[in-house]
């Protein structure tokens, strides 16, 4: 028996490939699947199985794809209702993998066809358990990221009985291996690690010690963040199907033309600018977004742009593919081109381009002493509460479609986030809203507060 873990950071999450014999499981794969062919391939496996443990929200599974490619069964938990061929699994249904079983456990409460994945090994003992968003080290699954008649609570109610008499009653050491980590935005606070057991999640995660169902439902319900706009749409996607990824890689890796360029701006395509913030800040397409592929990316893209948008891309030299399959993971398959030769193409063709200002921490007390700038905090609330500039406005990043024009446009606003890749984010959207004056702080806070700690107070309450 052999387990991998292949987790993906910028989606801070993990799938699964399970060895038994020659047969091979994927468990929640994400879209490209040629690391999971090539891995069985290396391996001298065939893939049986591609195990979704439900209708993902926070990105595009591979599922579809692999299926396609390698004749293995989709399998998905009771309930499930997907627009194309699957197994749709009872509740202790076991599927036979080379010497051992994997079993399926019902856990409606992330959404109503979740499954978890217990794995029996050899002598049919529990030795593993697969939980994609069920249970997370230290959290659990939020109940409110399902589009349907179900509310939070109801899903809270069913995720608290599915924990109680699906997940508690295993053998404290089945290891638990959960489908994200740290980051990701499919819980309200998960921990680090990659694995734990069951035994140690049930002494330290917070869910798992509640025993009253109303408190679970008050303590899982309450304190929620901001759900990111692609999600929606990309549980639809998972659930309906979608188009081949080969297809979407042929038709984004297209080289455009300056003239080819400006011609789909001008149709309406949103420029998404991949390079790093502060490359991006020196020189720029007018009114493009910056979401440099170094940070988290797929959050980012999926909270500023629109699933349907059409996307012409300009990215450092070499990076297009990763752009449009990173795009891909997250439904948003529009990707019409790149702009051939980048901005150095661009500035060698004397087109006009934009630029933001940079300063660092150190200029920082100067400049809002003599410069009328306003101070402009982008980092969420749990920062926010630790440590601030005194006088900031504070927008969340996550919040700033639906709240910029809570800010003057006239005005010279200086952002912050941590260390500047959230700031250059907001100042190149602020930009494209018609913002002249925005400049963003290198380093964030984190130079700030090394550099002019008087400016920091510490422990304030959120607004």
């Amino acid at each position: 028996m052999y387990i991998e873990q292949i987790y993906t950071n910028c989606l801070a999450q993990a799938a699964y490939y399970i060895e038994s014999g020659n047969e091979a499981v994927i468990i929640d794969p994400l879209r490209n699947p040629e690391p999971y062919i090539t891995l069985a391939h290396k391996r001298g496996a065939t893939i049986k199985y591609v195990l979704e443990t439900h209708f993902h929200a926070d990105f595009v599974s591979g599922h579809i794809d692999l299926a396609n490619k390698t004749g293995a069964t989709i399998v998905f938990g009771p309930g499930a209702q997907p627009g194309y061929k699957a197994y749709i699994a009872t509740d202790g249904d076991q599927l036979k993998v080379g010497t051992v079983q994997i079993e399926v456990l019902h856990t409606p409460g992330h959404t109503v066809e979740s499954a978890c994945y217990l794995l029996l090994d050899e002598t049919k003992q529990p030795y593993a358990v697969f939980t994609g968003d069920t249970l997370f080290v230290g959290d659990v699954g939020r109940p409110d990221l399902l589009s349907g008649n179900l509310g939070k609570e109801e899903l809270a109610a069913m995720l608290f009985e599915s924990l109680q008499k699906k997940i508690k009653v295993l053998p404290d050491q089945v290891i638990m291996y959960p489908g994200h980590g740290a980051g990701s935005a499919c819980g309200k606070n998960i921990g680090k690690e990659s694995q734990s057991t069951i035994g140690n999640e049930r002494v330290f995660n917070y869910a798992l010690k509640i025993t009253d169902k109303a408190e679970f439902i008050k303590a899982v319900t309450t304190d929620l963040p901001g759900i990111p706009g692609y999600f929606f749409a990309d549980a639809h996607i998972n659930r309906e199907g979608y188009t081949f990824f080969e297809e979407i890689m042929f038709k984004g890796l297209q080289a455009l033309s300056i003239d080819q360029f400006l011609t789909r701006k001008m149709e309406g395509a949103v420029v998404l600018d991949t390079r790093q913030p502060m490359e991006f800040a020196d020189a720029f397409v007018k009114d493009a977004l910056n979401i440099g592929l170094n940070g988290d990316f797929a959050i980012w893209a999926g909270t500023f742009i629109s699933p349907d948008a059409s996307i012409i891309l300009v990215t450092a030299p070499g990076t297009e593919k990763e752009a449009i399959e990173r795009l891909a993971r997250i439904g948003y398959d529009n990707i019409i081109g790149y702009l051939d030769g980048g901005m150095t193409a661009w500035k060698a063709s004397a087109l006009p381009f934009d630029n933001i200002i940079r300063f660092n921490g150190s200029e920082l007390a100067l400049l809002l002493k003599n410069a009328d700038y306003q101070l402009l905090d982008v980092r969420n609330r749990r920062e926010v509460a630790k440590d601030r500039i005194a006088g900031s406005v504070h927008i969340p990043l996550n919040e700033l479609m639906n709240r910029y024009n809570e800010l003057s446009s006239t005005g010279k606003w200086l952002i912050y986030c941590a260390g500047g890749y959230r700031s250059m984010i907001a100042a190149a959207y602020l930009k494209s809203r018609g913002f002249a004056l925005v400049a963003s702080v290198d380093g964030g806070i984190n130079h700030i507060s090394e550099a002019v700690p008087e400016l920091i107070e510490l422990g304030l309450e959120t607004e």
